[in-house]
């Protein structure tokens, strides 16, 4: 299999089969941020709700696009961490897995609704970080930009989705104060009986919007894991997009190099004399294997995942340059460079259609399974009343709003943490700060805040152990 040895090959079918198990158990785990207010307000019956929303997870995944996947795989530089040992990799891949799925049961098991994102980014880092204590290691362990970019927006988008939730609540209220709909949509759901058509409607709707959304966003990051594994482990069959056609990027390269060449190093520092230097390197290198071939298929399997590299460091360095305010380049150059860097990065940004396929199945049946622990914390332990029709529709529709965008941004964002953090925003826009559940907001708030800690200390951990068994 992959030209692998036996022992290589069932290890690399038990990875892939583990990040089926992680994304299985995001399904389960994550299920009550789409089914909760559904189920609290009697709009669906629980399994009806739990069928509806892993069928659109399955859709999210499929039709999302992979923005957010490529995001997760360049959190870590694959080709800094993987070398001739395939060990390494194997070691690299079980360390994520084994601390992303574990976390994500504990919680489940609690009930706590915690990030199946920050969990599996946490455990990216700790991997890096443990990688850069190594004497071996050279060059980034760590995607510094991204990490930033990814740190922000898992940190902005609870608060984003608990004030805005908030102010939805206010302006609802204002707006039909004193009508029937308002007195309908404030009022708490009566046992066993759903809501009148139109709130029935919206609600439902909501429930669909972030279950799709989610699919596009916590289902991408399960494709970017699989991606990960086949990349570390099995670069030469998975380390470009081999259908990609190449036939114009001799020309684009050619066109950057002009324009890297009129660059003054003179006013550079060293280290950025030095990265313009290995720029230059990686263009040639890449016009190299390049020339004369239709598509990425046709480079050979030894040479793939050295061409992932110099196309991989080159952006990173590139467009670092171009931000420095001493490289004096026209508003022309820089577009040229960029939309070199555009053109290079279809080649290694891509998922197969059977890995996609894989995720959205173990999501959209992970969803179907295990979801009460959670719908109970949320539909009835973050406030001191029973959720209503204005708050569950203000709720689902925020965090559906704030991951579509951020699944459209490239972002991964806690479906979990905006959502539960929406629910809570209600409950203040309800009847203050004091309409909380003092434990249950300590237990999530514990968790949140526990999580990237230790499993990036869990990870890393496990890293070293396992590149010393392997």
């Amino acid at each position: 299999m992959f030209e692998l040895e036996t022992s290589y090959a069932i290890l690399l079918v038990f990875c892939l089969l583990a990040v089926c198990a992680f994304e299985f158990v995001n399904g389960f785990h994550d299920t009550a941020n789409a089914v909760a207010t559904v189920i609290y307000t009697n709009t669906l019956k629980p399994w009806v709700a739990v069928i509806w929303s892993g069928s659109w997870n399955f859709l999210g995944v499929f039709l999302g696009g992979i923005s957010v996947a490529m995001g997760v795989v360049n959190l870590l530089p694959v080709e800094t961490l993987v070398d001739q040992n395939i060990a390494h990799s194997i070691a690299m891949v079980l360390a994520l897995l084994v601390t992303a799925i574990f976390w994500n049961l504990l919680t489940w098991y609690l009930g706590i609704p915690c990030s199946s994102s920050h969990t599996l980014i946490g455990s990216i880092f700790g991997v890096g970080l443990a990688f850069s204590f190594l004497t071996e290691a050279t060059g980034e362990a760590l995607n510094w930009a991204k990490v930033e970019e990814t740190g922000l927006a898992l940190l902005i988008s609870p608060l984003f989705g608990f004030s805005v939730t908030i102010i939805l609540m206010f302006v609802l209220r204002s707006v039909t104060k004193k009508t029937e709909a308002g007195e309908a949509l404030f009022k708490e759901p009566k046992k066993n009986q759903p809501p009148p058509w139109w709130i029935r409607s919206i609600l439902f709707i909501t429930c669909t919007l972030v279950s799709f959304f989610h699919g596009s966003n916590d289902g991408q990051k399960g494709v970017g894991l699989f991606m990960l594994v086949l990349i570390g482990i099995v670069p030469g069959y998975f380390a470009l997009n081999g259908s990609q056609n190449v036939t114009t990027l001799p020309t684009t390269l050619t066109r950057m190099e002009q324009v890297l060449v009129t660059v003054d190093s003179s006013v550079l520092s060293q280290p950025d004399r030095k990265a313009l230097g290995i720029m230059m390197y990686n263009i040639d290198d890449l016009q190299t294997h390049f020339a004369k071939i239709k598509t990425a298929e046709s480079i050979q399997k030894a040479k793939k995942f050295e061409v992932r590299k110099d196309i991989m460091v080159l952006d990173r360095s590139l467009r670092a340059l171009v931000k420095k305010e001493e490289v004096r380049l026209s508003k022309v150059d820089k577009e040229i460079l960029l939309a070199g860097l555009v053109d290079l990065r279809k080649v290694t940004d891509y998922s197969p259609t059977w890995v996609i396929l894989c995720i959205s199945c173990s999501l959209g049946l992970g969803t179907m399974i295990g979801w009460k622990r959670i719908v109970k914390t949320i539909g009835e332990k973050i406030g001191k009343e029973h959720l209503s029709y204005a708050q569950g529709a203000s709720a689902e529709f925020v965090a559906a709003s704030t991951i579509g965008i951020s699944s459209a941004l490239g972002m991964p964002v806690s479906t979990t943490h905006v959502l539960s953090s929406g629910i809570a925003g209600s409950m203040v826009a309800s009847k203050g700060i004091k309409n909380l559940q003092a434990d249950t907001v300590r237990n999530i708030l514990i968790a949140w805040l526990l999580t990237v800690p230790v499993v990036v200390i869990m990870s890393g951990g496990l890293f070293l152990l396992f590149r010393t068994i392997f």
